[in-house]
């Protein structure tokens, strides 16, 4: 493939429509330059890349074959939607894409009206579908609903929830399922493309329907026995038997890659009008781009990268990422204790835990898109006594919020949560900010609720939630580098519910969460050029609050600051809670939180989401210039 051919034929469509008015032979020469396309914008901007080169072909069939966007298409997390960006109107904008001002690195409603249904969460896409089928028949409407679902995404129970439904309601619905891993499907050729096309067809499918309605008046054994004669057969040539029990109608599997199978068969199911129907699709990680091909994750996710090698740029060396420090620091600690076992939910190498398989495969487990499951599942090695660590992204442990309440803190288990990514992000923006775990789970009785200011204090975190054997207990730490900082040999736990101080002051306390400690320091030499002494502190701890060092700071200064990368109602809402009824507020302390702001912050660089968040060394001087009243000041400080 010449990745620097002209795009001829990608040049004339600039929305869907375009490309149903194509001749038929053009179709595989345009999924040549739409998979061009695709690896030449991402080798720019970095981002997925796997995921979109392998449904190239599935794009330009869907397109082709339903009247998008009428027809409403719902892309299961959204990763894999970059060809379908640039198909519906967006190519122009495509070198923007995950920066600021740019297009999402999911689908968006407020993008596209193309972007049926934002994603960037797995396994919503069926349960979404289904709510626009149901709202397409109540208003009377006769369009199509599509969810394209991967096969990793259908480890997830919400999948097979929705599938319940959606067949116990017989619902006109068709699901894609994108098996990309081969993880489902059987051997795929010119067979089962006939078989696919044959059962999808109306004649097969009315000779069916005529069928059932001469056995409605045999005798009940003969009905249950010609039904499952039927269903035997169809098992045993082309699979889908499960989703047939779950009141699908099964067609596939048929290879993504060849539009003159795929193509048909989506016409097929398109013009049938009776129930749910799911087609097996079968699909190759990025296709058609050899070093993606040849990759062990087929390039899920890159930075920049040289297109004619597949070379990844590189950063200068510097810091290891806190994943990294955390994966080093727990398996160090297993080596110390048997008990320890690790958890991710289809997050192996984003926790960093593949280190920690590769020393300890029998005490790690990838329980897959499953977050519920890896919740109660860690609460049940808890009970027996193990050290269950459990890694999830801090925006996908609110998919298991449930769990951790009912299963975890109700019954007082140790499990141990490490909260990766939280805080901003960068380029995946609001859907992977982890904007919300302290509030969640600082409200719960008996939670000791950590963040590592630094990936010196995140070593010593590991260590120390390895020691609480009484209660559930979580450290949240953010995505990239560390600061430099020399981590711990011999790491010891820290004090459970004790800050520190790391600088000391008269005038303004800053109190930080986080490693957001560092802008505290910035902002302290600053106020220093106002005349002001400011103290610094580092909470450590959410909860169990250190209400000593909380009094101290109140009674010694006339302003409090709390900072912390999290939303209202987190570790600020605690402390203000202590002060009121502690009565350190009835003596004239100026005590200010300064959180996230109570909005979504589109996708930039973590330096400015921080700083479009108010959380950055400058917007720290201002608050506490204005507490004091100094408003002119504060206004010349932020600009």
């Amino acid at each position: 493939m010449n990745l620097y051919s002209k795009p001829a034929l990608l040049d004339s469509i600039h929305e869907p429509a375009d490309l149903r008015t194509l001749p038929a032979e053009a179709l595989k020469d345009l999924a040549d330059e739409l998979r061009r396309e695709t690896i030449n914008v991402v080798s720019v901007t970095g981002g997925h890349l796997g995921a979109g080169l392998g449904v190239v072909e599935l794009t330009i069939a869907l397109h082709r074959v339903f009247d998008t966007p009428r027809d409403k298409l719902i892309w299961d997390v959204g990763h894999q939607s970059y060809p379908h960006k640039i198909l519906t109107g967006r190519r122009a904008r495509m070198r923007t894409l995950r920066q600021t001002g740019g297009l999402s690195g999911f689908t968006k409603r407020a993008e596209s009206p193309y972007d049926t249904f934002g994603a960037a969460h797995a396994s919503t896409s069926i349960s979404a579908g289904l709510g626009f089928a149901v709202a397409r028949d109540l208003s009377q409407q006769k369009h199509h609903v599509v969810c394209v679902i991967g096969d990793g995404s259908m480890s997830a129970g919400m999948a097979y929830e929705a599938m319940n439904n959606a067949g116990a309601m017989g619902e006109r619905l068709i699901v894609i399922l994108n098996d990309n891993d081969m993880s489902i499907a059987p051997p795929v050729g010119a067979m089962s493309a006939y078989l696919a096309r044959l059962v999808s067809s109306r004649t097969y499918r009315g000779f069916r329907h005529s069928i059932k309605s001469v056995t409605k008046h045999f005798p009940r054994m003969f009905q249950v026995a010609a039904r499952r004669v039927e269903e035997y057969a169809r098992g045993f040539w082309m699979g889908g038997t499960l989703f047939e029990e779950l009141g699908f109608y099964y067609v596939g599997p048929i290879d993504g890659h060849n539009l003159d199978h795929l193509i048909p068969v989506l016409e097929n199911v398109r013009d049938t009008d009776t129930g749910p129907v799911l087609v097996h699709v079968v699909t190759q990680k990025g296709k058609g781009y050899a070093p993606a091909e040849a990759s062990s994750d087929k390039f899920h996710g890159v930075s920049k990268f040289n297109v004619l090698t597949g070379e990844q740029k590189k950063a200068a060396p510097g810091p290891p990422s806190y994943t990294k420090v955390f994966a080093q620091a727990l398996t160090a600690e297993a080596e110390r204790d048997d008990k320890i076992v690790a958890i991710t939910a289809a997050m192996p190498s984003g926790t960093g835990l593949d280190l920690f398989a590769q020393r300890f495969p029998r005490r790690f487990f990838d329980v897959g898109i499953a977050e519920q499951h890896a919740v109660t599942f860690a609460a049940g090695l808890a009970a027996e006594g193990y050290k269950p660590f459990a890694a999830i992204y801090s925006t996908f442990l609110q998919r298991g919020y449930d769990q951790v309440v009912h299963d975890v803190a109700i019954q007082s288990l140790p499990v141990r949560f490490a909260i990766d990514r939280a805080g901003l992000v960068g380029a995946d923006g609001p859907t992977h900010a982890g904007s919300f775990d302290v509030t969640y789970l600082a409200t719960l009785p008996g939670f000791v609720v950590m963040a590592a200011a630094d990936e010196a204090e995140l070593v010593r975190m590991v260590a120390t939630a390895r020691v609480i054997d009484d209660r559930p207990s979580a450290f949240r730490y953010p995505r990239g580098e560390g600061t430099g900082v020399p981590l711990p040999k011999t790491p010891e736990p820290l004090p459970v519910g004790k800050g520190r101080i790391l600088r000391e002051g008269s005038s303004i306390a800053l109190l930080s969460l986080g490693t957001r400690l560092a802008e505290c320091l910035k902002a302290a030499d600053r106020l220093s050029a106002y005349g002001l002494s400011a103290t610094v502190a580092d909470a450590r701890f959410a909860k169990p609050l250190d209400t000593v060092l909380v009094r101290t700071l109140a009674q010694n200064h006339e302003v409090l600051l709390t900072v912390e990368e999290g939303a209202i109602g987190g570790f600020g809402a605690h402390v203000l809670h202590f002060a009121a009824w502690d009565g350190l507020l009835d003596r004239g302390l100026k005590i200010r939180t300064m959180v996230l702001p109570d909005r979504f912050i589109d996708q930039a660089t973590p330096e400015q989401m921080y700083e479009t968040a108010g959380l950055d060394a400058r917007a720290i001087v201002s608050a506490g210039l204005c507490a004091l009243g100094r408003d002119r000041e504060a206004a010349a400080e932020t600009g």
